[in-house]
């Protein structure tokens, strides 16, 4: 069958902790990224560009920066919308500024201000963990939506109170703002996802990932053998709130063109836990396949009836998305913990074992 690993030997500690120990898996990736790098920009339209690839790349995004916190390090967060919001508004005064600035630089160092914020509001976990931690990100999130909203700095003084995306260029094309293709724009998010996604897979794997999964499976236990629990623990949401601030970035200027304060509010943040609990936590493909399945049921309600002739109004796909949605993580949550990422191992060992699967 298509992973049939027969004749494929190991014969060191390296090669057996390779990143693809399956050739197979090093194949499988290599048809992915050949399908989102040519395929895709070729055939989609702009409908699938606005409503499919891009807003999945950016919640998957969004959704590794709460895993990189949540599912490896264990610290609870509620507040990853409002994060999200400091990339965005970071992202916006860079770019107002510094107008001669790049804008991918601009992107990419806005999420150096949400790390910043994100320590800040870390601090409390060196005393508190679980459910407490959770309210005091959940406190985060409320003040930090007050501060967009009431400091009028951020966007300029505009008497709208949001902040609108001009056009900015690089080498000659618009990749920002009313005049950029969604095309152009689609690459510029593939892009910083992919370097992003690269950094995490190395961070996970290696000595801070390990680190990290220590403080979340018993932190008195790494304690005892040495780790420090608070570089562990601010760390950890130094580099997730990074990644989310740059996702909240790339959210506003690539994607949705403009934005105002109650845009990053709390049902952002609950959407981004469950891309990260229905994809599994503690899993980087994870994020993409809770995004995926996400972002991509809307769509296939409102397309799927009509496609058989059954009509449905905008309010009852709308009832019926958070039916499911709901539905979804109550079942995870019971029956498979680990998300969509586990039930695609499970499948991998099958194939792997196939015809004598266990």
């Amino acid at each position: 069958m298509l992973y049939r690993t027969a004749g494929q030997f190991k014969t060191s500690y390296r090669a057996d902790q390779a990143l693809f120990p399956v050739r197979q898996d090093a194949f499988l990736l290599g048809v992915i990224l050949v399908l989102a790098w040519v395929v895709f920009p070729l055939v989609a339209t702009e409908f699938a560009f606005q409503t499919l690839l891009i807003p999945v790349l950016i919640y998957s995004l969004a959704a590794l920066g709460l895993n990189i916190l949540t599912g490896y390090a264990g610290q609870l967060s509620l507040g990853t919308a409002a994060f999200m919001g400091v990339g965005a508004y970071a992202c916006y005064k860079l770019i107002t500024l510094m107008p001669w600035m790049n804008p991918i630089i601009a992107i990419l160092l806005s999420g150096v201000f949400s790390a910043g914020v994100g320590v800040a509001f870390g601090i409390p976990s060196l005393r508190i963990k679980g459910f407490y931690l959770a309210i005091a990100t959940l406190a985060a999130q409320f003040f930090l939506v007050w501060l967009f909203e009431k400091w009028s700095w951020l966007y300029n003084d505009n008497a709208s109170g949001a902040i609108q995306v001009p056009n900015l260029e690089m080498f000659g094309v618009y990749i920002a703002g009313p005049q950029a293709s969604s095309t152009i724009q689609y690459y510029v998010v593939l892009f910083i996802v992919c370097l992003l996604t690269w950094m995490c897979i190395n961070l996970t794997r290696g000595t801070l990932g390990r680190t990290w999964k220590a403080t979340r499976d018993m932190d008195i236990a790494a304690e005892l053998i040495g780790i420090n629990l608070m570089k562990s623990k601010l760390t950890a949401f130094a580099i997730s709130s990074y990644i989310v601030g740059v996702s909240g970035a790339l959210f506003v200027f690539m994607w949705r063109g403009a934005a105002e304060p109650n845009l990053f509010d709390i049902p952002l943040s609950f959407r981004i836990l469950f891309i990260a609990i229905i994809g599994g936590l503690g899993s980087i493909m994870g994020n993409y396949l809770g995004a995926i399945l996400i972002v991509g049921l809307p769509v296939v309600l409102n397309l799927l009836p009509n496609a058989l002739g059954i009509p449905i109004d905008s309010a009852t796909v709308e009832h019926l998305n958070i039916m499911i949605v709901g539905s979804l993580i109550i079942f995870f949550l019971i029956v498979e913990p680990h998300g969509l990422a586990q039930l695609w191992r499970l499948i991998r060992e099958k194939l792997i074992l196939w015809p004598f699967p266990h």
